[in-house]
């Protein structure tokens, strides 16, 4: 089958797609947006989180032809139009909150939900946004570093970095 769909704000077709394929797969190998990480196949990890229609969900999960005209923004959709590192993604820079990487990209996803919906998230709030979200190497401090950063550069707040 074919399926159409918009992806980072451009149309995108993906061909001789199998209806068992998911969302990761065909954004992974079939339409260039390597960015989001396959770990798990399960929705366990989200380290594959993407926006469908505006809400971050495990591409893992959901069946390709599921996504037939609707819009998908993935961890590379956060940069600014000029491609500069958006402030998620530069905050978690500064911070140090990306080790490895591999679950960063769904860290990012999900930490740009949180904002656009709460830009002054309590640390409560942070953790119970990333509880979905697992990070087999490090013990969250960064990332919680990174979210207060992001937050606190969104909403406008002097003395970066403090938490609630």
């Amino acid at each position: 089958m074919r399926v159409v769909f918009t992806a980072n704000g451009r149309r995108v077709e993906a061909d001789d797609v199998w209806e068992g394929e998911s969302l990761l797969y065909v954004l992974r190998e079939r339409v260039g947006l390597p960015g989001s990480k396959n770990a798990c196949e399960q929705g366990e990890c989200g380290s594959c989180t993407v926006y469908l229609d505006g809400v971050p969900v495990c591409a893992c999960l959901v069946a390709a032809g599921q996504v037939q005209g609707r819009e998908v923004r993935t961890v590379e959709g956060l940069t600014g139009p000029d491609g500069a590192l958006g402030p998620v993604q530069q905050a978690f820079l500064e911070a140090g909150a990306v080790q490895c990487g591999f679950c960063t990209p769904g860290l990012l996803v999900q930490t740009d939900a949180l904002l656009a919906r709460d830009p002054r998230p309590s640390d409560g709030d942070i953790r119970e946004a990333l509880s979905g979200n697992l990070c087999r190497c490090t013990g969250y401090e960064k990332i919680m570093d990174a979210v207060r950063l992001a937050s606190a550069r969104i909403s406008g707040i002097s003395g970066e970095g403090g938490g609630a």
